[in-house]
């Protein structure tokens, strides 16, 4: 009786915070994120591009190669990211390049990576859609544009 008791109040919970997502507005929240994005990169005078998809990508150095990205690509890169509103890194490799499958990586670096090959560096402003969305994760709220640098040190 007491587990069944703790189900309900848990499926309750759970009810409640999908229900508060209920409003939420993509496409809404993808316009003020692109808006966001742009001003930002005017006001700092960085060169970065727009793409088919609304990620923004300044190649800072292109790199060498002709590697053709897929899901299942390796890549090693030493990277630091924050949220575009604030000056904290979220997370960074620290001089520490990683690897990591490219399809199992947010879809904003699934789009960006593509633009450089092997030693190429570039930074990308990545909308809240592809990045982590509307849930929050440590150090991101919900619904962040990110601002990550990447170094790619190797692709296989």
């Amino acid at each position: 009786m007491k587990q069944i008791k703790y189900l309900v109040a848990i499926a309750a919970i759970t009810l409640g915070f999908s229900a508060c997502k209920k409003g939420f507005d993509a496409e809404a929240q993808f316009t003020a994120d692109t808006t966001a994005i742009r001003a930002y990169v005017t006001a700092n005078n960085i060169p970065a591009v727009k793409d088919e998809y609304g990620v923004f990508h300044h190649v800072i150095t292109p790199g060498s190669g002709s590697v053709k990205y897929t899901g299942s690509s390796l890549v090693t890169v030493d990277y630091s990211g924050k949220v575009l509103s604030g000056s904290e890194n979220f997370d960074s490799s620290n001089g520490s390049p990683r690897e990591f499958t490219l399809g199992g990586l947010i879809a904003g670096w699934q789009i960006g990576i593509p633009y450089i090959q092997k030693g190429g560096k570039i930074r990308l402003f990545i909308p809240s859609k592809y990045g982590y969305g509307n849930d929050s994760q440590p150090g991101i709220p919900a619904n962040s544009v990110l601002d990550f640098t990447i170094t790619l040190s190797d692709v296989k």
